[in-house]
């Protein structure tokens, strides 16, 4: 009998590589996505495979999936400032009601859980790099709020049901990540970065570009993801690519990259956009033997060239979200 698993947010850029690798490991992959921020395209190659199946759902609302389950990764959320900005109460609902649906679900079916919490509930750290035992600086009010609280509450609700229901939980921070099926217009830098490549606009550094990021190839990300559910470690695990860089120079890789004759330009800060973001991975390479493998020019090859493969249209296509009470 295969191992059934449930995939929140299964349409999305993460849920979907996601889905792919656990259909290569041969379990039933039941993915789930209120298509919010998610896209059917990223997961119709599977449609024909008997052991896939899709539920358009809310997981904010009660969770009903007929049959045994194993595991549940809950990845249903905004997770680019333009989407969460834009609709902030279904962000901390998925956060919190959707977090405490998949709970209450693996409760009944004796399921493992596994929850992306992210890098951002450190908030604008005041340590560096960020190790799992740091517990962050993090504005509850501010604009970035709305995201923050919603996956430390996450973390909070996660950990309570495996302290007080003995409930099998693992909890992933997933610091930056890019790859195929990334939204070009969603906001972050690299897909901002190359979508203005690809329409000969000039490139848009915030500041003064000497804040930086640590990106990680979305199949490293997902290796370490399919390691840490698989592993026996409750307690939170950094998975992300240790290399800092400046989001200047990061520009100038992405022009270098693409080709392109635009210059970058920049423009103020947002308020409480991290000055920093670099992930200790110690507890990953300890526990789980992981730690990731490909380089960033070859992740980011293959990344242009998806982006450059999609439609005309895809470059003008306005980032997709509607407001929820």
């Amino acid at each position: 009998m295969r191992k059934r698993i449930l995939i929140t947010g299964g349409a999305g850029f993460l849920g979907s590589h996601l889905c792919d690798r656990f259909i290569k490991e041969d379990f039933h992959v039941i993915a789930m996505d209120n298509l919010i921020t998610g896209d059917l395209r990223n997961i119709e190659h599977l449609f024909k495979l008997p052991n896939f199946e899709f539920y358009h759902h809310d997981v904010s609302k009660f969770i009903h999936v007929p049959g045994d389950l194993d595991y549940i990764l809950h990845f249903a959320s905004p997770a680019s400032p333009i989407d969460y900005l834009k609709i902030p109460i279904q962000t901390l609902k998925v956060g919190s009601l959707g977090i405490h649906n998949c709970l209450g679900l693996a409760r009944v079916k004796g399921a493992r859980v596994l929850i992306a919490s992210t890098s951002e509930i450190y908030g604008d750290p005041l340590v560096h790099p960020q190790n799992e035992d740091y517990w962050g600086n993090v504005n509850p009010i501010g604009p970035r709020g709305v995201y923050d609280e919603a996956k430390r509450f996450q973390e909070a609700m996660t950990m309570a049901y495996h302290t007080y229901h003995g409930l099998e939980t693992r909890i992933v921070r997933i610091f930056n990540t890019y790859g195929p099926r990334m939204r070009l217009n969603d906001g972050r830098a690299l897909p901002a970065f190359i979508g203005q490549a690809l329409r000969g606009e000039d490139l848009t550094v915030f500041g003064d570009g000497s804040q930086t990021r640590s990106f990680c190839y979305v199949d490293d990300l997902v290796d370490g993801i399919y390691r840490l559910l698989l592993s026996d470690y409750a307690q939170p695990v950094n998975i992300g690519n240790p290399i800092e860089i400046t989001i200047k120079d990061f520009a100038e890789e992405i022009i270098k990259l693409t080709g392109t004759s635009q210059k970058v330009i920049y423009r103020p800060l947002p308020k409480d956009d991290p000055k920093q973001r670099k992930p200790d991975i110690t507890r990953a390479k300890e526990i789980l033997g992981w730690e990731p493998k490909v380089e960033r020019a070859e992740g980011l090859k293959k990344t242009y060239e998806y982006f450059k493969s999609l439609p005309e249209s895809e470059l003008f296509r306005e980032p997709h979200g509607r407001e929820f009470n």
